[in-house]
């Protein structure tokens, strides 16, 4: 079984910047047979997506919130995907959690396998 554990998260003030990191072990497939996906869930709401980096396709995809400010990466050798978050608003405020999908391609991943506990983002000043 796959294991996910992100870290990273913590406070910080408007404007700064965090790079959360997943990382990947145990019995599975490497990273190059996965889709990785950074999710995040604010208090009180629903689930939102935000970024996603397959080898299946070997391209990133971005949500709208993301897009111009976050940038996801990967390590495959360390068994790594990285979430670096730029110009971080208090609106970021949330769980930020990792997820990987066999389907290997970002835009038909089900997220239905393997989820990390999340590493929490606070932005306040």
């Amino acid at each position: 079984q796959l294991q996910l554990v992100e870290s990273g998260g913590g406070l910080v003030q408007p404007g700064g910047s965090l790079r959360l990191s997943c990382v990947a072990s145990g019995s599975s497939p490497s990273l190059a047979k996965l889709a990785v996906g950074w999710f995040r869930q604010a208090a009180g709401q629903e689930r939102e997506s935000v970024a996603c980096i397959s080898w299946g396709d070997g391209a990133p995809y971005y949500t709208d919130l993301a897009k111009g400010r976050f940038t996801i990466s990967g390590d495959v050798a360390e068994n790594t995907v990285y979430l670096q978050m730029n110009s971080l608003k208090p609106e970021d405020t949330a769980i930020y959690y990792c997820a990987a999908d066999s389907q290997s391609v970002c835009p038909i991943a089900t997220w239905r396998e393997y989820w990390g506990q999340g590493t929490q983002v606070t932005v306040s000043s």
